[in-house]
């Protein structure tokens, strides 16, 4: 069995680290020169998705506010009526 020199081993793994990460990028339809612009893409849909569910939230918050305080209002008007 022939030893490897400690740089043959490190060249060895750079080229399967770098073959692993060409395969895994294909796997996923990113090894063209478009690649990137998609990622970026993929990022703002999920930045204006996270940004759409505090919109819901806060919406909901302001409307169950804005429902308690409407039946608080008609029944202290109810009580002076």
């Amino acid at each position: 069995m022939s030893q490897l020199t400690p740089e043959e081993l490190e060249a060895m793994l750079d080229r399967a680290a770098k073959k692993g990460a060409a395969e895994a990028l294909r796997s996923l339809g990113l090894q063209d020169e478009d690649a990137a612009g998609d990622i970026r893409d993929m990022r703002n849909l999920i930045d204006a998705w996270r940004m759409t569910k505090k919109s819901i939230w806060a919406t909901t918050v302001k409307l169950g506010t804005v429902a308690v305080l409407t039946f608080i209002a008609t029944a202290v008007w109810m009580s002076f009526k």
